[in-house]
């Protein structure tokens, strides 16, 4: 175990696929593909293929991804899976997010070159981007397996290569240990033994109990004050509340469209064959898209400046002066506005 957790076996698999530290002898010291992106130490990417592939690799674990997948499949594909999917990947991530901030284990260190620095002041084990990889991809094709008449297979295939793409990227760009990574796959597997069997139950529930919305509500203010103290301050608990925001949001919304008489269960039986689009209902995903993506960014414009501004009012504090402040645990207003 004490092996998998060593940074020099990180640096051998960046080594491996053309992340070569600057200082190398064999290498000029002019070359055109030499970095400073994440590391104080320069290095050089002597395979362009592997940088861009991980580089996209790693993104699909990344809140940019979440924010145009995510109502894309809503909008366009299965509701009810997405639901599914996205309460899944909820609980997921949660966990992994608060093992992250209880263990405290560093990410990997020198020799390894730090490609990013975007995750850096996050702790490392386990690896949230492996357990995504496992969750997001994997929920789906279980979510999908028994309502659509699709290649089984072939959707195998598809995430597994996910879920490998995601999980070398993290140690190709030096963000995570190989334990970290392996960790990380073996606990969602874990949380997603006992949780894909009851799935079904809970969007039931979710969908169609008066109760719903409290519970979700209540629920979820609990798990983001009550999160682990980290020790330090990290951008983790501020990721988790907006992972926990998508999944309210996205059940009390299914939740008052379901009371509201708009949506409804189908009448046909699953598996349904699947519908491949005409060029009308293409040209209406496309606008619905644009329509939907549009809005999407002027209510976050808009909510966002004016939760900020009502929340800094409740407690009395200068907006610019706190946005301009440290992050740290001492500075708690920050930290309620922020999350607010």
């Amino acid at each position: 175990m004490s092996y998998l957790k060593e940074p020099e076996l990180v640096a051998k698999i960046q080594n491996y696929f053309g992340v070569i530290p600057n200082s190398d002898k064999s290498l000029a010291s002019g070359d055109s593909n030499s970095h400073n992106e994440g590391d104080n130490r320069t290095y050089v990417i002597t395979n362009k293929f592997w940088y861009y592939l991980f580089v996209f690799g790693t993104a699909l674990g990344d809140e940019a991804f979440y924010s145009c997948f995510i109502p894309f499949w809503f909008w366009n594909i299965d509701g009810a899976v997405g639901r599914r999917v996205v309460l899944i990947w909820t609980i997921v991530m949660y966990i992994g997010q608060a093992i992250k901030d209880i263990l405290r284990w560093p990410r990997p260190g020198s020799p390894v070159i730090r490609l990013q620095n975007k995750w850096s002041l996050e702790y490392g084990m386990p690896s949230t981007h492996a357990m995504v990889a496992v969750a997001f991809p994997f929920s789906f094709l279980l979510c999908t397996v028994s309502r659509y008449q699709y290649n089984i297979p072939l959707g195998l295939v598809i995430a597994i290569l996910w879920c490998s793409v995601i999980c070398v990227s993290r140690l190709y760009l030096g963000m995570h240990s190989v334990l970290d990574v392996i960790v990380g796959l073996a606990l969602a597997v874990l949380i997603m033994i006992p949780l894909v069997p009851i799935v079904d139950y809970l969007d039931n529930y979710l969908l169609t109990d008066s109760t719903s919305p409290f519970f979700l509500l209540v629920s979820s203010i609990l798990m983001i004050v009550y999160y682990p103290n980290s020790g330090k301050w990290t951008p983790t608990r501020g990721d988790t509340t907006m992972i926990l925001s998508v999944c309210v949001g996205i059940h009390i919304g299914a939740w008052l469209n379901y009371q509201l008489g708009i949506m409804s269960a189908s009448e046909l039986t699953p598996p349904y064959a699947i519908m491949w689009p005409s060029y009308t209902m293409l040209g209406c995903t496309i606008l619905r898209t644009l329509i939907g993506f549009a809005l999407v960014l002027l209510t976050k414009a808009i909510s966002k400046g004016a939760s900020y501004n009502f929340i800094c009012a409740l407690l009395k504090e200068d907006v610019d002066n706190l946005k301009k402040s440290d992050n740290s645990l001492t500075n708690k207003h920050k930290t309620i506005v922020e999350l607010g």
